[in-house]
Parts: structure tokens; sequence; C-alpha cells
């Protein structure tokens, strides 16, 4: 029972806050945009961490995965929206079809995980990486061939359903679920083969059937998030799932650190706000509009710079593989023994 209520209490405290938040900035576009553009890359960046920060494995297709969930998620919400549900309200009809989109959408997204994870997770390092990108370069090719995904146009008229309160609502879902596993037998299993996978099978523990569901668990939730971000969008183009999209995310992974979950929080919302401050910043300093478009074409270059400067400075990432209350200022500092005789 206690467990219960432990899980419970993150959305207990989440959702009024939420509903705060959405109040406050219903007035600002810009700011409610850039805020759902960061949830998304949130749970883009904590559900690929289970992947390559828990597991220790190496996907660089996670936006394929994003792309699946989108995609099925916009056609599935643009053909229940015709009809709707009859025998109720039209606000709580929308709501309970946005729901069902994205459900379907981060279900389809996890059965792509499972389908490809099982017979690529048997590889290591460069191999699994290769076959991820693999796959996400398909999918964007399908997409951009099939008429039911809108071609290279993209698909248009997804209803405009995503609210503040729901996009971080499932990055509370995310972030709980990448801490539960984290401290669970499973999340234990995940560090062992991270950290020696022979020795780890030696212990008896399935290696494949882990990273599978790992695979399928990060599946799911880079769905959810494509779901997430077509409702937002309203058109889904095969432009936003290239190769760069699933390199940002990996950015951010290695960024904040492999393995922390709160690490991938906070480089995520560093590197998405990153490219507005730097566009404020040339267009207070110049006045030239201009310029400041500019900064979307650099923010590749910028990103694989900081990349090689981690690497170099502090490979480990921002917290390694440690939370955000085990380092310091924050964990709490041990009490020096007492060197007085007979002291207790």
């Amino acid at each position: 029972m206690n467990g219960v209520l432990k899980g419970l209490l993150p959305f207990a405290v989440a959702i009024p806050l939420l509903w705060l938040a959405q109040f406050l900035t219903k007035d600002t576009p810009f700011l409610v945009i850039l805020s759902l553009t960061v949830g998304v890359n949130i749970t883009l960046a904590v559900s690929l961490n289970i992947v390559n920060g828990m597991t220790g494995q190496f996907s660089i297709g996670h936006a394929g995965f994003m792309a699946v969930g989108a995609y099925i998620a916009g056609v599935v919400s643009k053909m229940t929206s015709v009809y709707g549900i009859s025998f109720l309200p039209e606000g709580v009809s929308d709501q309970v079809l946005y729901v069902v989109s994205l459900l379907a959408g981060a279900s389809s997204a996890a059965l792509f995980g499972f389908l490809v994870g099982l017979p690529s997770l048997r590889l290591k390092g460069d191999y699994l990486a290769i076959v991820t990108l693999g796959f996400g370069e398909i999918i964007r090719v399908f997409v951009q061939n099939t008429e039911l995904f809108g071609k290279a146009l993209g698909l248009s008229g997804v209803p405009q359903r995503t609210s503040l309160f729901s996009c971080f609502f499932v990055v509370v879902v995310v972030v709980v679920v990448a801490r539960r596993i984290a401290a669970s037998s499973h999340g234990r299993a995940l560090l062992a083969i991270r950290e020696d996978e022979v020795a780890a099978e030696a212990m008896g523990v399935n290696t494949t059937a882990y990273k599978v569901r790992a695979f399928v668990v990060a599946s799911f939730f880079a769905g959810l998030a494509g779901g997430v971000f077509a409702h937002y969008q309203s058109i889904v183009a095969p432009s936003s799932f290239t190769y760069v999209k699933s390199m940002e995310i990996v950015v951010m992974v290695v960024a904040g650190g492999l393995g922390s979950t709160t690490g991938a929080i906070i480089a995520a919302v560093v590197l998405t706000l990153l490219p507005e401050a730097l566009r404020s910043l040339f267009l207070n300093i110049t006045g030239d509009g201009s310029i400041a478009q500019r900064v979307e074409q650099i923010r590749m270059p910028i990103y694989g710079l900081l990349l090689v400067i981690i690497m170099l400075v502090r490979p480990q990432g921002l917290f390694g593989t440690q939370e955000i209350w085990q380092v310091w200022p924050f964990r709490k500092r041990a009490k020096p023994a007492s060197t007085t005789p007979g002291a207790p």
C-alpha cells in the first residue's frame, strides 16, 4: 500500500501545479508552444535514457519511433474526430479521442520497437546503432511515399488537442516510470547489463529479454511524445523526424549523463531553450532579424561542438550516472566520525 501511495504522490503534486501553469500561460501562445516543445523533448530524452543510459546500448533512431507515434496518432485522431462520441459532450469526447489516439500511436511505436529490438538487440555497439539509424530512415522514407500520411507534404489537419497540462502530464508519467524502473529489480538487471553484459549473463540475467523490454518501453514513450507533438503542430511532416532529430535527443542524453534521469531533463530543457536564447541575443546585439534566423542553421554545429567539449572535459556528462540530489551541493554531508576517546 505504501508503494502505491508513493507512486501516486508525484501525480498528486503535479496535477494542481499543471492546472495552474496552464491557467497562467493561456494568454501567451509563444510561451505555450515553447513549453510544449520542451515537454516533448524531455519525454524523448528520458525515454531514450532507459536504453542508452540504463541499459548501456546505443540507439540513434529514436526519431523513427517518434514518427510512428505521430503519424498513427494523427491518422486515428483525424478519422475519429469526424464522428466523435455521440453520448458524450463535445469537449469530453475530444479529450477521450485524444487519449485513444495517443495510446494508438504509442502502442504502434512499442510494437515497432519490439519488432526492431528482438533481432537487433542481440547485436552490440556500432551494429545496434546502424540498425536503429536504418530503421529511422526507413520510416521517414516510407511516410514520405505513402498517400495516407500525406507523402512529402506531410499529414495536415490533425486536431490541435494538446494542452500544456496533457503534455507535462506525459512528462510526469515518463519520469515516474523511469525512476521506478531504476529502483526495481528490473532496473538493477539493466544496470548489470550496462556494466558488464557477459558477467550479467553468467549470473542468470536474460540479457536479450531485458534489453528488448527496455527498448519497447522507450519506444512506447517516444511514440507518446510523437502523438503529443502531432496534436499541437497540426501538421506532421517527414522533415521533423530526420537523423538530425535523433542526434539531438542523443546529445541531450549524453550531455545530461548516461543513466541520469534528472540529467536528461535538465539537458533537454537547456538545449531546447538555447536556440531561442541565442536568437534573442543576436537580435538584441545586431538588430538584424536575418542573423537571428540563421541560428537554426548553426544549431547542429553548436550541438556537435558541445558534444566534443563534453567528451573532452566531462565524458560522464553533467551528472554521470547520479541524480541531481546525489551530487554536491544537494547531497547531505556525512557527519565526521568523532576522534575523542570514549565518545559514542
